[in-house]
């Protein structure tokens, strides 16, 4: 079945949800699991913006990479830096070059506007890849393990 997930985890407590969905699959298939938290930046007409600080990204990964361990899964982690516009390819790239049999992130709901205008990452990465993507619901939890 799956023997290699990615599991792409943003700031967002929807995070939660992906990491427990990732830490249940693994337990079924037996499969290993890589975390990948893309720090997102924005361009301006002068300078490439950080959204997120070096610190608050490692801390987003760390968390992931903890509550998956404290699940009985054995998991790696990267961050990396990309703009916000090119996160959807970043992710597909890192499934492909892991050689991803599955993908795990969160869908993240936004208005029909909003989502005209700027198309959710899961929608993106769900045409792109060649990965078989599972969106995991946000259950609510939050940040309960």
């Amino acid at each position: 079945m799956f023997k290699s997930i990615l599991v792409a985890v943003d700031s967002s407590p929807a995070r939660h949800s992906v990491i427990r969905l990732a830490g249940d699959m693994a337990r079924l298939t037996g499969a290993e699991i890589s975390v990948l938290h893309v720090a997102p930046s924005t361009a301006t007409i002068a300078a490439v913006v950080s959204l997120e600080d070096d610190a608050e990204a490692r801390a987003i990964l760390d968390d992931a990479l903890a509550r998956l361990r404290e699940a009985g899964v054995t998991a790696e982690g990267t961050v990396t830096r990309a703009l916000t516009t090119a996160i959807a390819t970043t992710i597909s790239s890192t499934a492909r070059e892991r050689q991803a049999d599955l993908l795990i992130l969160s869908p993240h709901h936004r208005g029909t506007l909003e989502a005209l205008i700027n198309p959710r990452v899961s929608d993106a990465v769900a045409h792109r890849g060649r990965t078989a993507v599972l969106l995991a619901p946000d259950d609510g939890d939050g940040d309960q393990h």
